[in-house]
């Protein structure tokens, strides 16, 4: 039976291995809110222009594009907001961790 040395043993350091999940979860993140930044601003443009603005408050065609348009960007401004808060919470919480090292 062949003989392993410790470093064989372990590939990756337990701070290593702690940076690949770090990186997957920035990366779980990131795609999350740029599939949110993409779908989001563009279903609520539609369907706030379709139902809300032309449906129930009756307005004409020109002025509930105006409407929705500005729908879409409050919510492209929440979403980025969002992003920022959830980066620096687990920008700060992995910091954490790494000084507990």
């Amino acid at each position: 039976m062949e003989r392993y040395d410790k470093a064989a043993l372990n590939a990756f350091p337990p701070s290593e291995a702690r940076n690949e999940s770090s990186l997957a979860s920035t990366l779980r993140t990131l795609l999350f809110f740029t599939a949110l930044m993409i779908m989001l601003p563009i279903g609520l443009y539609f369907s706030s222009k379709t139902y809300i603005f032309e449906g129930i408050f009756g307005m004409s065609n020109r002025d509930s594009y105006f409407y929705a348009a500005i729908v879409a960007v409050v919510v492209v401004h929440l979403v980025l907001a969002l992003f920022v808060y959830v980066a620096w919470n687990e920008g700060s919480r992995q910091w954490r961790e790494g000084k507990q090292d």
